[in-house]
């Protein structure tokens, strides 16, 4: 399996090259040079298949440079009832992603029972894994840097806390992440782990995070990698929960099922379109933002519009608090006919801080093929979506679930299955759970008191030097 970059000007790759590479020297992102289809007979296998077995199958469809024991030792090591143990009461501890029904054919696929308790936990384990073994193989050390809105950063840190030749420089926006959040990231002590916050907001995070792997003889030289949803291994790893989704929420292969995903990066549920693109029998992608609305207009208009920093809002799901969708440009380049060419000068727009409109070109016209709707929820959406899940169900959701479930049910179709892509444990946000129930969530009795334990953390203005430098000092 090799993989090519969406913007043309790089040459192909092997799934460990990418790995730690993770952006593209040209600036895109790494995609199969195709996508590797799966038979009815491997479905008819897999649907019986525990998590961990799941995974590995799905995986070797996407590396073929880490030998099938060493890759199975690995996947084993990763999806354990151990690592994933915050299943909510009642629920099977052997089962890492429970299916919660809450309606006939209305479902929630818990993704949230792992270390930080959020969905970024099912990938980012596995590639801490992933990169202790092919650094140890290589005799080479990494340095990552993250920029997060919310959970990927502590779901990165603690994947690679004490990994073997692995230092992480995480990138968050200043006072823009809950309590909750910032208290897992920053109260970790481990040598290995360098938290940043930046005085503006994710957007910028993550452009410094581009600007730096663009700056080829630094990366080179430091050893730049990367853990956001840029790195292939992270979309492939959540490819796996897609069919594990589809299996629980149908009763044979012959079924579609709809999957609702809430997507501010565009990362989730881009795994959901490469699923598809196996031949997994999705029916509808439903996308769902917040008020950073940014994806939804793409797929009512045909216009992407990043907006400014100072466009963006802030809310109260502010994972996704994003309005350039790093990850959109690997779906774009599928749309476009894989033409790298297209992609190079729709992203030169992107850049250049323009948008795009493709309302008007055959491209867009293709959209329904891949089976895309979308909608958007508010604050008071999502205030009376959890009050409306805990009253009837006495399920309690968080906040970007609630911005899903709330679009799920404008798209429900009575003869398809809808599955929404739970994504956190609802402490997470405990501010608008008050707000929403008048009470506190729940949380494990091991993560008591988090927010009172020391935090370390260096706060910068967005200046890509001044990250740079803040790297350089503290590799030695």
């Amino acid at each position: 399996m090799r993989y090519l970059s969406t913007r043309g000007h790089a040459e192909s790759q092997a799934f460990c090259d990418i790995l730690l590479g993770g952006l593209a020297p040209d600036g895109g992102l790494y995609l199969p040079e195709i996508y590797p289809q799966v038979s009815a007979a491997e479905l008819a296998e897999w649907r019986e298949l525990p998590y961990h077995a799941l995974a590995l199958r799905v995986l070797q469809k996407f590396i073929d440079d880490i030998p099938a024991c060493d890759l199975k030792t690995l996947v084993d090591r990763t999806y354990t009832a151990q690592t994933y143990r915050w299943c909510r009461a009642g629920r099977d501890a052997g089962d890492i992603t429970p299916l919660t029904t809450l309606a006939p054919g209305f479902h929630l696929l818990e993704l949230s029972n792992g270390p930080t308790l959020a969905f970024k936990d099912m990938a980012m384990q596995l590639l801490g894994n992933l990169f202790e073994y092919v650094l140890d193989k290589r005799h080479e050390t990494i340095n990552i840097l993250g920029a997060t809105s919310g959970d990927t950063g502590s779901a990165a840190e603690y994947a690679m806390r004490g990994k073997r030749g692995v230092r992480v420089f995480m990138l968050s926006p200043h006072g823009k992440m809950s309590a909750f959040q910032r208290a897992q990231m920053y109260s970790l002590a481990d040598a290995n782990i360098f938290n940043i916050a930046i005085t503006a907001m994710f957007d910028d995070c993550q452009d410094i995070v581009k600007a730096v792997s663009n700056d080829a003889a630094f990366k080179a030289r430091y050893k730049i990698g990367a853990v956001n949803s840029i790195n292939w291994a992270r979309v492939a790893a959540q490819v796996v929960y897609y069919f594990k989704g589809y299996f629980e929420a149908s009763k044979s292969n012959d079924q579609h099922v709809d999957f609702c995903v809430p997507s501010g990066n565009f990362g989730n549920i881009c795994a959901g379109h490469i699923a598809r693109m196996m031949g997994l029998p999705i029916g509808r992608l439903v996308l769902a933002t917040n008020e950073n609305d940014v994806l939804d207009e793409f797929f009512r208009t045909g216009v992407y519009r990043p907006r400014s920093t100072a466009e963006t809002c802030v809310t109260s799901s502010p994972s996704m608090d994003i309005s350039k969708a790093s990850n959109f440009e690997r779906f774009v380049f599928d749309l476009v006919g894989r033409d790298a060419d297209v992609v190079r000068e729709l992203w030169k727009e992107v850049d250049a801080g323009r948008s795009f409109d493709l309302s008007k070109t055959p491209y867009f016209a293709k959209l329904p093929q891949y089976g895309f709707v979308s909608g958007r929820s508010t604050h008071a959406d999502r205030l009376a979506t959890i009050r409306d899940v805990w009253q009837k169900y006495g399920t309690m959701i968080d906040t970007h679930t609630a911005d899903a479930v709330k679009v799920a049910r404008e798209h429900v179709d009575a003869r398809t299955p809808m599955v929404v892509l739970e994504t956190a444990q609802p402490v997470k946000f405990a501010e608008t759970i008050q707000e929403a129930l008048g009470r506190d969530p729940m949380r494990p009795a091991e993560l008591e008191g988090i927010e009172n334990l020391p935090q370390r953390v260096a706060v910068m203005p967005a200046d890509a030097e001044a990250v740079k430098a803040f790297v350089v000092r503290h590799c030695g």
